[in-house]
């Protein structure tokens, strides 16, 4: 490997080893290994922290590893570099997007659960026109 090369694998934190045999394994098994997991009904308030946080976190890692493959690009000025630095920064406005839908659907969330009418001002009369007749010549005659 080059010396750009590894300096790249040492700011993104990249394994220099690369596995060459791949165990090979039946579909089936593969399958059969993987379990999905069960989650309980889970707050949607707590869902909402978890995943923000979890934004604010990609959103510190990735401005670290921007201010480091840009030092690293302009001390080598190796194509590759800038490459890996835009892809970065696109990747970095990505997570912020995510961040701001995130808060999109909360919000959603919330005013489908406040959206429930709670009274009925339109009633529907199932029925034939006599029946109707009859219902409101009862009513009349009770007024």
């Amino acid at each position: 490997m080059s010396n750009i090369d590894d300096k790249l694998n040492e700011v993104l934190n990249i394994a220099e080893e690369v596995l060459e045999k791949k165990e090979e394994k039946n579909p089936l098994e593969i399958v059969k290994e993987k379990s999905i997991p069960v989650i309980p009904q889970a707050d949607v308030e707590t869902d909402f922290e978890t995943g923000r946080g979890e934004l604010y976190k990609l959103l510190e890692k990735g401005n670290e590893a921007i201010e480091g493959i840009l030092s690293l690009a302009k001390e080598g000025e190796h194509p590759r570099a800038y490459e890996v630095a835009g892809q970065l920064i696109k990747t970095q406005s990505e997570v912020a997007q995510n961040l701001l839908d995130l808060q999109d659907k909360l919000k959603k969330i919330k005013d489908i659960k406040g959206d429930v009418p709670k009274n009925v001002t339109n009633a529907l009369f199932v029925g034939s026109t006599t029946e109707l007749q009859k219902m409101i010549k009862k009513n009349k005659d009770k007024k």
